[in-house]
């Protein structure tokens, strides 16, 4: 990232800013609150007007695998805060090109210019047919950030992880056209040997990425499956 006034450097030397603890506040939040003040892709984003620094980790994927281009009509699942909504319509430009971008979330955002808001539950049994409704056609890439909440209880909380993944991999079979895009969040080892294999049915290439966005000491990476080739009737 580049070296630019207003990012929290001077003079070529990162500043670092320190929290104080302060009353009622736990230790874990002031650890938090002062990683957050000090990440150099949280004042990135902030610089640049984008919603979170997760926008980051679209924008590098993007950049290394070629998803997202002018004119495509694009999903992205669990948007809130709006990040990946931004670059998706930034690569896209719906207004000028005739694409579309629909962002859906069960948590209400502010709209992204450009950009179609969709609050719902995607978990719902009725939600994907309700957002193929909204599409009203088959689209080019389908975005998938949803992290379930944790428990605390590894099993439990990976078994949730891989559930919304099949349903966003359910989804993006029945409404991808041919030659089209997939890229979800995952954690630990990536893919489940069985949904695996089923991405590499359905496409031509399928890869695991962590961008550098992604934190060091986080367990998540995407799946990357490009060149959609099944048909969902089949």
């Amino acid at each position: 990232m580049s070296d630019r006034k207003g990012d929290g450097r001077s003079g070529g030397r990162m500043l670092h800013t320190r929290v104080k603890t302060a009353r009622g506040r736990k230790s874990s939040s002031t650890r938090w609150l002062q990683r957050q003040l000090n990440d150099p892709y949280v004042i990135e984003a902030r610089r640049q007007g984008y919603r979170s620094r997760a926008a980051f980790k679209l924008k590098e994927l993007d950049a290394r695998f070629h998803l997202l281009k002018p004119g495509q009509r694009v999903v992205d699942l669990g948007c809130a805060p709006g990040g990946w909504t931004q670059i998706a319509v930034e690569k896209v430009n719906p207004e000028k090109t005739g694409g579309q971008v629909v962002g859906l979330d069960l948590l209400e955002m502010d709209p992204v210019a450009g950009a179609t808001n969709f609050v719902c539950d995607f978990t719902d049994d009725d939600a994907p047919d309700r957002l193929k409704a909204l599409l009203g056609g088959p689209v080019d890439v389908v975005l998938s950030d949803m992290a379930a909440n944790t428990t605390g209880h590894p099993a439990t909380d990976h078994l949730r992880i891989i559930a919304l993944l099949e349903l966003a991999y359910a989804f993006a079979v029945e409404v991808l056209a041919p030659g089209g895009a997939f890229l979800a969040k995952v954690f630990q080892g990536g893919a489940e040997s069985d949904l695996l294999a089923q991405l590499k049915r359905d496409f031509t290439t399928v890869r695991h990425a962590k961008p550098p966005a992604s934190r060091k000491d986080s367990a998540e990476t995407y799946v990357i499956a490009t060149g959609f080739r099944r048909n969902a009737e089949e």
